[in-house]
């Protein structure tokens, strides 16, 4: 019989205090590693951006004008809007949404009714809240925009019912403000060169 070139373990049995010295030495490595954590994982590199505690929140949303149902009588053809612009009209930190509407008629110049939309947090729908032009007043309207809470329009209308429809006769500035709790239109003031 061949004997062994290691030489034989001064102990090849454990006791059971081995057992309870490993079992405490586990315990206690785990214990600690629950009080010592690394810096949660992130997608970008350190000091690439804000971190999610001191990002800015998302601002709100401006309204959507599709679907919404505005006052404007079109018989057998839809509502069209033609243009739309976004911005805070009332200061309230919420955007409002101005959509320019008109009839989807095959011809002639169809009038316009400008409308002023809002939604409230957690609405499904925005909803009209102003109508700054009337299509009743047979107005087309150009050069649209939202600027700086004011909203600024270029109108094309007539100097009589017997103009023809198709050629506005008449073109005026209109420019609207939020002013105690209303839009109030005024005239702007034409840029005057030196």
């Amino acid at each position: 019989m061949q004997q062994s070139v290691v030489p034989e373990l001064a102990h090849t049995q454990t006791s059971p205090i081995q057992w309870v010295a490993t079992a405490t030495a586990i315990a206690g490595v785990v214990a600690l590693s629950s009080l010592v954590q690394p810096d949660p994982a992130r997608a970008a590199q350190p000091g690439a951006g804000p971190s999610a505690a001191t990002a800015p929140a998302a601002p709100a949303a401006a309204p959507d004008p599709t679907g919404v149902d505005f006052p404007i009588v079109c018989g057998p053809v839809k509502a069209l809007v033609e243009k739309k612009a976004s911005g805070d009209l009332d200061g309230d930190g919420r955007p409002e949404t101005v959509a320019v509407v008109r009839c989807d008629a095959g011809s002639g110049t169809p009038p316009s009714g400008v409308y002023v939309l809002t939604q409230a947090e957690g609405a499904q729908r925005p909803r009209v809240v102003a109508t700054l032009i009337d299509p009743k007043d047979r107005l087309s309207v150009t050069d649209f925009a939202v600027s700086d809470g004011d909203v600024t329009a270029t109108l094309l209308g007539y100097s009589s019912a017997d103009v023809p429809s198709c050629c506005p006769d008449l073109r005026q500035n209109a420019k609207w403000q939020w002013k105690n709790g209303a839009f109030i239109r005024s005239t702007p003031s034409e840029a005057r060169g030196a």
